[in-house]
C-alpha cells in the first residue's frame, strides 16, 4: 500500500477506476491521501464504475451503491448529471436519494436526457429541479399505462421524396403509426412495397424510429434523398467511395458535381460531426451519429448509396418517437431483434411521444439544410 500510495495522483485515480463501485468506496476511507484524491473533482475516479454500472443493468442501478450515492461528499456532484441522464425513470423517481445541484445543473440534466421539445413543460418561474422531475414523472407514468391526458394529439415528422418535410399529428389515444404509414402509401402508389423500420437511435425514455419503403427504381423520380441522408449522415458513411467514383463515364477523368445520380441530395456536409450529447442517447448507440457496435446500431444494413441488395429509399420517410418500456425490449414474433416489424409490433410498443422540428434538428442536424420548405401540418407548402 506504501508504494502505490507514492504513484503519481493521476494514476492512482486511473487504477481506482477500474474497481467496482463498491469496492471504491470502501477504498476510499482507507486513508487520508486516497480520500483526497477521490474527492478532487479533476481526477474523478467515480465516472468509470457509475457507468460500468449503468450500462450493465437499468435495473441494478435501483439498489445498492448507486441508491445513496448522493449523501457521500467523497463524490463530486457532477457525476450525478450522468446519472440522472441516463438511469431508469424508476430508479431516479422510486429509490434513489436524489443530490442538491444547482439550477443550471438540473438544467444540463433535463437537455443530457430529453429532446428540446420537452422544454415546453418549463414555465416561468418555476426550477428546472421540479420540471425534471414532473417530465420524467409523466413519461414513467405512459409508460406503464395508456393514459394519453397529457398529450392528447402526437406529433411525427415525414420527410417528403421532393425535399420538403410536414410536421403532422394524430390522435394519441390508438396512435398506430403502421396505419398511417399505410394511408401514405395508398396515397403514392407503393402499396405493393412492404414497410421497412429502421431503429434511428435510443435515448434513456425514447427510441427514434423512421418507417420508409425500398425499391429498385427505374428512375429517380420516387427516390426520396433526404430519406437516405438521415439514416446515412453524409461524411460518416463511405461517402469517400462515392466521391471517387464521380467521373465522367466516356473519359474516366473530369469530376462530376456533388451530387449523384441516384441521390442528387448526397453531398459533403457544411457541419463538423460530434458525438450527441444533449440529448445523451443510450449505451447502445452510445457513439451516434457514428456506428455503435455492439448489436443495437442497424441503421446501416448497406453501403454507399444503397441498402441491402442494392435497394434505394423510395416515397416518404416517416420519423416517430417511440416511449420505451419495461417491455420493449422483449422478443417476440419471428423478426429480427430491433429491426423491421418488431419494433412496432408487440407488447410494450404502443407508446408514443410527439417529435417536432425542434427534436429532428436535435437528432439530426445535418438534415435541416437539405429540407427545402418545412410545412406545418398537411399540404405542399405553396
Amino acid at each position: 500500500m506504501a508504494t502505490f500510495l507514492t504513484l503519481p495522483v493521476e494514476l492512482i485515480a486511473d487504477v481506482l477506476s477500474e474497481l467496482d463501485l463498491t469496492s471504491l468506496i470502501t477504498v476510499s476511507y482507507l486513508s487520508r491521501r486516497l480520500h483526497d484524491i477521490v474527492s478532487d473533482p479533476s481526477l474523478n475516479p467515480w465516472r468509470k464504475p457509475i457507468l460500468r454500472l449503468l450500462r450493465s443493468s437499468q435495473d441494478e442501478g435501483s439498489s445498492g451503491p448507486l441508491k445513496h450515492l448522493s449523501v457521500r461528499r467523497i463524490v463530486p456532484r457532477h457525476n450525478w448529471i450522468e446519472i440522472l441522464s441516463l438511469a431508469s425513470p424508476s430508479f431516479i423517481l422510486l429509490d434513489a436519494t436524489l443530490p442538491n445541484l444547482r439550477s443550471e445543473e438540473w438544467e444540463e440534466c433535463f437537455n443530457r436526457r430529453f429532446t428540446p421539445g420537452w422544454r415546453k413543460w418549463h414555465k416561468d418561474g418555476r426550477s428546472w429541479k421540479a420540471t425534471y422531475l414532473e417530465v420524467l414523472h409523466r413519461l414513467y407514468h405512459r409508460s406503464r399505462t395508456s393514459c394519453t391526458s397529457d398529450e392528447s394529439w402526437t406529433k411525427y415528422i415525414v420527410l417528403n421524396r421532393n425535399g420538403t418535410a410536414n410536421e403532422l399529428e394524430g390522435s394519441s389515444r390508438g396512435f398506430n403509426p403502421l396505419a398511417i404509414f399505410n394511408e401514405m402509401k395508398l396515397q403514392n402508389n407503393l402499396m405493393h412495397l412492404e414497410t421497412r423500420i429502421r431503429l434511428v437511435v435510443e435515448l434513456a425514455d425514447v427510441r427514434i424510429i423512421a418507417l420508409g419503403t425500398l425499391n429498385r427504381p427505374r428512375s429517380t423520380l420516387t427516390v426520396n434523398p433526404n430519406a437516405h441522408t438521415f439514416l446515412h449522415p453524409p461524411g460518416i458513411d463511405d461517402l469517400q467511395t462515392l466521391r471517387n467514383n464521380r467521373v465522367v463515364p466516356d473519359h474516366g477523368v473530369y469530376p462530376l458535381g456533388p451530387d449523384s445520380a441516384d441521390y442528387p441530395g448526397v453531398s459533403l456536409p457544411s457541419i463538423d460531426f460530434s458525438r450527441m450529447t444533449h440529448p445523451l442517447p443510450a449505451f447502445s448507440h452510445v457513439n451516434y451519429p457514428w456506428y455503435t457496435p455492439g448489436g443495437g446500431d442497424k441503421r446501416w444494413l448497406g453501403s454507399g448509396e444503397v441498402e441491402e441488395e442494392g435497394l434505394k429509399w423510395v416515397g416518404g420517410l416517416m420519423i416517430i418517437a417511440q416511449i420505451l418500456t419495461p417491455k420493449t425490449h422483449e422478443l417476440g414474433g419471428d423478426w429480427l431483434p430491433l429491426q423491421d416489424l418488431d419494433l412496432v409490433v408487440g407488447s410494450g410498443r404502443h407508446q408514443y411521444a410527439s417529435l417536432g422540428w425542434s427534436d429532428l434538428w436535435a437528432i439530426a442536424p445535418w438534415i435541416e439544410e437539405r429540407i427545402t420548405n418545412k410545412i406545418d401540418g398537411p399540404g405542399l407548402g405553396i
